[in-house]
Parts: C-alpha cells; structure tokens; sequence
C-alpha cells in the first residue's frame, strides 16, 4: 500500500511536491519527486533529524534521495546532511566557506548548541557536515526525470550571503525560500545576514514565483505572494533601504 504525504505528517503543495515542518525550531524540509529521484531542500537540524527525512522521503518516492539542496548554512537547515549519503548537494556559490572550514564549524556548533541541541549531538553534526558539491552562481536547471525540472536560483545575499531558493514549476508553482522568508516569527537577522541587500532577494523570488504561486519560508505555514512583499517592505523599513 502506498503511503499518503498527510500519513506521514507532510502537507502535499502539488503533484510530487511537499514538505514538513520539523520540531524544535518549526523548520521547514521540502521534497520534490521525480522518475527514479527524489530532491529533499533541507536536511533538519541533526543526524537524527535527518535520517527521519531520509526515511520519509524514501517512503514516500519508493527510492533514495538522490537530490539535496541547502537553503543556507545555519545549523538547522544542514546539520542533517551527512545523513543523505549518496545524494548529490546542491548550494549557493561561496556556501563552502560557511560549511567547511574548522572555525565554521565550530561556529555551527556553538549556535546550536546555544539554541538547544545538546552538545553530542551538535558536535556529532558538526564534525560529519557534508558541503555541496554543486555551486550555483545564478540560475541551475535541475532535470529529476518524467518531465520533472526544478529551478535552482542563487537569489541572495540577504539572510545568509548564500541563499538558495528552489522553483518548482507546474499547474501550481511551488518557491522554496529558505529563511528568507519566515512566516511564525520575525525574520531573523544574525552576524552573517546582509541586511542591505535582503530586500532585493525577496523581490528576486517575486520574479521567480509570480503573483500566484505558493512560497514556503523556512519556518512557518506557506504564504503568497502578497505575504513575501509584506515582509519585504518590513525589511526594508527595519534595515533602512530605499527602493
């Protein structure tokens, strides 16, 4: 018997799209399927976390994830990561530096760890990270298979200076943006955020979803067109940017 998305706690956006919020930190992991693949956006804030993803999404496809896209490198959305084995990982141009150096990661552990995640666990994430293969400078193409194409698009810098949103077109289009659209909190604004240009990036998303697509943030319930542009002028009035 074939698995239902709501069976699994997912909420189904189109035809083989979906995504689940995860607990702890209400963020969101997303997950497009293709002919023989499966693309998960966001990998949960631990190995455990994301080896449920793992699990899910091979449940719900019938196969490996065979796809990982990181939104940005903030210790929930990547810390899952080294769970994927296998999958080939996609992320903004630059995020390498974010991942991979020891001070990095250090950095990542320490935020977590000051967010809540206990330290073994922090630490265990910290040490196995796995950083993207792939670099996307502007916009990648990325063919899944059964006339399923998704749009990688390096829109940033904004919350991170490496934000990746993924586009999935269709009768209903579906934008993954990544914490640079929050919908259950204020977004945040951290030391690695680019306060000045973040506006820009959600007007970037705009361009990419058009007035009738569906926008999932990085936390919190999906919203629409008319939400993204709230939150846009919000930031830019809360940091001060004309335009």
């Amino acid at each position: 018997m074939t698995v239902t998305w709501e069976e699994l706690g997912w909420e189904r956006l189109a035809a083989g799209v979906g995504r689940c919020r995860l607990p702890g930190w209400d963020c969101t992991a997303g997950l497009v399927l293709g002919e023989g693949t499966a693309l998960l956006i966001d990998a949960g804030s631990g190995l455990a976390e994301g080896a449920r993803l793992r699990a899910e999404a091979e449940e719900l496809s019938g196969h490996r994830v065979t796809h990982l896209a990181l939104t940005h490198p903030h210790f929930d959305h990547v810390f899952g990561a080294a769970a994927l084995a296998g999958a080939e990982v996609y992320g903004a141009v630059g995020v390498d530096a974010a991942l991979t150096s020891r001070r990095a990661r250090e950095e990542l552990r320490r935020d977590a760890v000051r967010n809540g995640l206990d330290g073994t666990s922090a630490g265990e994430a910290a040490d196995t990270l796995v950083a993207p293969r792939h670099h996307v400078s502007g916009e990648w193409t990325l063919d899944l298979g059964g006339g399923c194409q998704v749009l990688l698009a390096n829109v940033g810098p904004g919350h991170t200076a490496h934000d990746l949103a993924v586009l999935v077109p269709g009768e209903t289009e579906v934008v993954f943006c990544g914490d640079l659209v929050e919908e259950s909190g204020e977004p945040q604004a951290g030391p690695d955020a680019v306060p000045s240009r973040w506006p820009d990036a959600l007007d970037r998303l705009l361009a990419l979803g058009g007035e009738d697509a569906l926008y999932v943030p990085g936390h919190g319930a999906v919203v629409d067109a008319a939400f993204v542009r709230r939150q846009r002028d919000a930031l830019a009035a809360r940091f001060g940017v004309s335009g």
